[in-house]
């Protein structure tokens, strides 16, 4: 008799599940199924759980593939799973390709055919619908997405746009999903838009993604300019969607964290913000090269602003530019000044220049500090003034990020508002605001 062994989440059952418990049977002759626990989809970074462990685990039963069931909860278990239970096929889907070949010592391992496409679900409740993503652009950030997207529960990415259609065909095979060169057909085929083109498109995609009815979230910064960002928040509004900006770090728990400890009083009155990101680019990459929307800033400001404006709020007195520019005029590294009424601010990002990369947060009691990466925060010390008094503070930042953002995003399409204070849309319109202000200041120097 061959064994065969497969495991997953099973939350909001589709017909992709369903395939995918077919597709495995047919390997073999009897069918273990592995449902993870809560707890367990939590520690290994899966997000959004909506169904119950009972609830999956009789969706799995009354598809009648399953001669057996078991419930995974902790790491390594596949290992002693497959031991103990002398497994011949040990089997999942395409999009964990390479990531069980260590199993293959043990057992054979089958990466089973992403089932495309997904267009409805089985055994859902009304209220539980997956949403179908497409994305456009096929650029880094658009790599990064869909790994952290499959994370998500609720969601599905489908298909990806690019007018340019053997870049899209690449970025398609790769990953298993649709490609079209073809926009009206792109959007019939999504609920949801992921914007990852270039900075200078993000305008006009969004506009038309929600003139096709379809909610947003689009690559930092959103748009270029305050009346843009204006007129695309009243869109969203008037049609009933969801416009997000993905800036990952105002969804990050340990950034949040830090934001909740220094808004407290814990460190007393906040005087000062310096926020710094700097990274070196290569020299021929678009960030440096692009002379109307290439830069420091457009690539990084976002990062640096979003501190001081959740911490220090928006109505700054007064804001200064200073920036190095690269032999094409572009900037390389940029420093912004602000000056509240009680407090001064510093947003220092950079391509070019390399800087130490922090975030401080000084108040009248004391001060937080989050070393580099704390766009990625993980850890913070509060420190106050007698030196051996120190408080530190951990938290999770999985993979690279983005489930987060993508997780409140799916929260609140389905009316949960409680992320909205996260980065709201007064915040997004100052930021693109302030990048009109630098661009045009910008291209009188070019």
């Amino acid at each position: 008799m061959t064994k065969v062994i497969t495991y997953g989440t099973f939350d909001l059952f589709h017909e992709g599940h369903y395939r995918l418990l077919q597709r495995a049977k047919e390997l073999g002759d009897y069918l273990i199924v592995g449902v993870t626990t809560e707890a367990y989809d939590k520690a290994r970074g899966k997000l959004n759980i909506v169904d119950s462990l009972m609830t999956r685990i009789e969706n799995v039963k009354k598809t009648g593939f399953a001669d057996e069931i078991l419930i995974e909860e902790a790491p390594g278990q596949k290992f002693n799973d497959i031991k103990r239970l002398h497994i011949d096929i040990f089997t999942v889907g395409s999009d964990w390709r390479g990531q069980f070949d260590y199993l293959s010592d043990y057992c054979k391992v089958v990466y089973l055919e992403r089932t495309k496409n997904i267009s409805s679900t089985m055994l859902r409740e009304k209220n539980s619908r997956i949403q179908r993503i497409g994305i456009i652009g096929t650029g880094r950030i658009a790599e990064r997405f869909i790994p952290e997207a499959k994370l998500v529960s609720g969601v599905s990415t489908q298909g990806v746009y690019n007018p340019h259609l053997e870049s899209a065909k690449r970025f398609a095979d790769k990953w298993e999903i649709d490609a079209y060169a073809d926009v009206e057909s792109f959007f019939s085929a999504v609920d949801i838009v992921y914007v990852a083109s270039p900075h200078e498109t993000h305008y006009g995609y969004i506009k038309q993604a929600m003139e096709h009815g379809k909610h947003v979230i689009c690559e930092k910064p959103m748009a270029l300019k305050k009346k843009q960002a204006e007129e695309l928040f009243q869109d969203a509004k008037e049609h009933g969607l969801i416009l997000f900006e993905g800036i990952k770090t105002a969804y990050c728990p340990g950034f949040n964290k830090l934001l909740g400890i220094a808004c407290s009083g814990t460190i007393g009155s906040i005087r000062n913000v310096e926020a710094c990101f700097t990274k070196l680019e290569n020299a021929e990459s678009r960030e440096l090269t692009d002379q109307k929307y290439g830069g420091s800033f457009t690539e990084l400001g976002s990062y640096v602003l979003l501190p001081i404006l959740k911490v220090l709020g928006e109505d700054f007195e007064d804001i200064q530019y200073d920036t190095i520019r690269g032999e094409n005029g572009l900037d390389v590294f940029t420093k912004i000044s602000f000056r509240y009424p009680n407090a001064i601010a510093t947003a220092t990002c950079g391509l070019g220049v390399k800087s130490e990369g922090r975030l401080l947060i000084a108040g009248t009691k004391g001060y937080i500090v989050a070393e580099a990466p704390w766009w990625k925060t993980t850890y913070f010390e509060v420190h106050y003034e007698n030196p051996l008094e120190v408080e530190k503070y951990t938290e999770r930042f999985l993979g690279d990020g983005l489930r987060y953002e993508i997780s409140d995003f799916l929260s609140m399409i389905n009316g949960n508002s409680n992320s909205e204070f996260k980065l709201t849309r007064s915040e997004s319109v100052i930021m693109a605001d302030m990048m009109e202000q630098f661009l045009e200041m910008e291209n009188r120097n070019i």
